[in-house]
């Protein structure tokens, strides 16, 4: 159709300016803790508390009492609240190991290895079978296997992982595998089926990385091949018969549990409100260092707040000083930190607050005490482990730009009660040292009442709320400009950018995020010096809303026949 009119006419041209623009690649919360299994020193994304338990856990013994860790509550409150994701990063002391297993073939032949994802010596369940099929060593927490099927006539067996505690004729069957083969030719090699790889800590000067062992991404949720003893390439010869060399190899119905796991809790360690500045839930500060490091890499590992509920501030200095640099380097997450512990003064937590100076850092006090979701009992713990929740439930109800404070998105329905009642000029003396109170209220239950950030200059970001909203606007926009990096520095381009990046900027503003804004990518800001300095330059501007904390009403008594103002 032409685009022109060469003669008197009408010409209907249309402009199709309903493309979808692609929506921002949502992130959850982070937390770095001891978990009562998993894998160690490898951050992995759970979706719901059902999966978290399954991957990482619930309740421990150490000198033969039962406690949860602060990591588990705070999952629980997350997802509880309408968490979506979680990236758990699992720290531990000492030794710790996977469990495995040898699969035999006929005549004791090996032929394959198999490793636990999970490491800890929780994960052994290996023990002879009693007569019912069950294992006295097996548990909820970890797993056995089972050859189920075995055809040498195509070279196949199916296997099943099963959970540690069940028994033959009560099976709690959590994976079935079928038509597993040792043929490496095969398109069901075990090692490609379920996967081979496995994941270590490593550091090269300041960069931070997990370096993978293996070819094979796993796709168990449970195991992983750590090798195939027992190859079989190409099973079948030309006829389509087995290869007797091979056929011995072929793993025989049986089943089993796994063994030589290493790594336990420490004896007698301190949980809730007995941790102190030597042991936290049986850890110490320099635990959590390799996954401090590793959480500081933005690309690998994407999360909009990060929690430490065992780490606080008086204590463990050092940590806290590394989580704050890695963030404010990131920029794209907000810090919930933790001051002191348990049975601290007033004093003494305006002081810690006074020593930090960030605006991606939020503190708030005092601890709280919760239901603990997998032992039924009352136990204190730190603000950071419930504030999850309350990040959760603001951003279901609301937006990131929202206060997560108030008794409409700062309720505490979780919490039984703070550690102690604030009264008013308590309340006050915290938030001028901008630490956020946990109030009770009658009637209204505990309520987070404050939303401030660790950052000392007054402006807008000393702000919760403007500072999330500014980590939401720069985590869409920096994806935004990551697909223009080598395209051509035209006029197309910055239109390109101008039109994803205002619609964007138009729905916060709808939304009440914003009350003006303007970009400004053109001519006047990329001029031909910048051009040929291959850079591309936008600038944006915005006036982010404010909230209303301070609420003044004025009661005026007048005289009868007064007339009211208009």
């Amino acid at each position: 159709m032409a685009e022109t009119l060469i003669s008197a006419g009408v010409l209907a041209r249309e402009n199709d300016q309903s493309f979808i623009t692609q929506g921002p690649v949502t992130v959850g919360a982070a937390i770095i803790g001891p978990t009562a299994k998993g894998p160690v020193e490898v951050p992995t994304v759970v979706t719901s508390y059902s999966e978290y338990q399954n991957v990482f856990g619930t309740s421990i013994t150490s000198a033969s009492n039962a406690y949860t860790y602060f990591t588990s509550i705070a999952a629980y409150n997350y997802f509880n609240n309408g968490g979506e994701s979680l990236l758990v990063a699992r720290v531990v002391t000492g030794s710790y190991a996977p469990a495995q297993t040898v699969v035999y073939g006929s005549g004791s032949i090996t032929a394959v290895t198999f490793k636990t994802l999970a490491e800890g010596a929780v994960m052994n369940s290996t023990s002879s079978l009693n007569s019912d099929g069950s294992m006295d060593s097996g548990s909820v927490d970890n797993v056995r296997w089972e050859v189920a099927r075995r055809n040498v006539n195509t070279g196949t067996f199916d296997l099943l992982v099963r959970r540690g505690n069940d028994n033959t004729n009560d099976k709690a069957v959590l994976e079935t595998w079928t038509n597993l083969s040792l043929d490496p030719f095969s398109p069901n090699y075990v090692a490609k089926r379920i996967g081979d790889q496995s994941f270590t800590y490593a550091e090269d000067g300041t960069s931070y990385y997990l370096e993978t062992n293996g070819s094979y991404p796993v796709a168990s949720k449970y195991i992983r091949v750590d090798a195939v003893n027992a190859p079989t390439p190409n099973y079948l010869d030309n006829a389509g018969v087995p290869k007797t060399a091979y056929t011995a190899s072929i793993p025989f119905v049986a089943s089993g549990g796994f063994e030589s796991a290493t790594g336990t809790v420490k004896n007698g360690a301190k949980f809730y409100d007995a941790i102190d500045s030597t042991d936290t839930q049986g850890l110490t500060g320099g635990c959590y260092t390799n996954m401090i490091n590793l959480l500081s890499n933005s690309d690998d590992y994407r999360f909009n707040i990060l929690i430490t509920p065992g780490l606080y501030n008086a204590d463990y200095t050092s940590q806290v000083t590394s989580i704050i640099s890695s963030t404010q380097q990131r920029g794209d997450n907000l810090y919930v930190m933790d001051l002191v512990k348990y049975g601290m003064s007033i004093t003494d937590v305006t002081g810690q607050a006074a020593s930090r100076n960030t605006s991606y850092a939020a503190s708030y006090w005092p601890w709280v005490q919760v239901l603990d979701p997998d032992l039924g009992r009352q136990v204190w713990v730190p603000a950071s482990t419930v504030m999850g929740g309350v990040f959760a439930y603001n951003d279901t109800v609301s937006d990131p730009w929202f206060a997560p404070a108030g008794i409409n998105r700062g309720g505490l329905g979780q919490v039984i009660r703070p550690e102690r009642k604030l009264a008013q000029a308590s309340r006050d003396t915290l938030y001028t040292s901008k630490v956020n109170p946990i109030a009770s209220f009658p009637g209204t239950g505990v309520v987070v009442y404050g939303q401030k950030t660790l950052q000392t200059k007054a402006s807008a970001l000393d702000r919760v709320n403007v500072r999330r909203l500014l980590i939401a606007m720069k985590s869409y926009i920096s994806q935004v400009a990551q697909n223009l990096v080598f395209e051509q520095n035209s006029t197309a381009t910055r239109n390109n950018f101008l039109a994803q990046v205002n619609p964007y900027l138009e729905s916060i503003q709808q939304r009440q995020g914003l009350f003006a804004f303007k970009v400004i990518m053109d001519d006047s800001n990329n001029t031909a010096d910048v051009i040929d300095r291959n850079q591309l330059v936008g600038q944006i501007y915005v006036q982010p809303t404010r909230t209303a904390e301070f609420i003044y009403l004025d009661f005026n008594i007048t005289p009868t026949g007064v007339a009211f103002p208009a």
